[in-house]
């Protein structure tokens, strides 16, 4: 597999300074999904801010 290229690009997450490569593995045809979408009330403020991160670091492509 890996002399087929399967693996060229690939950045194990923990590897990296904050645990996350924010790189999408999967094809460009296949939309990343959102199955989970928090209120602004309680805790989920919090987790919606965490998941508005990532989503902006992951946009970028960003691996840090």
């Amino acid at each position: 597999m890996k002399d087929l290229g399967y693996s060229k690009d690939y950045v194990y997450d923990h590897d990296t300074d904050s645990s996350s490569s924010f790189v999408n593995n999967f094809p460009d045809q296949i939309p990343r999904a959102n199955l989970y979408r928090p209120v602004e009330r309680g805790f989920e403020r919090e987790m919606k801010k965490r998941l508005d991160y990532f989503s902006a670091k992951r946009e970028k492509g960003a691996v840090s």
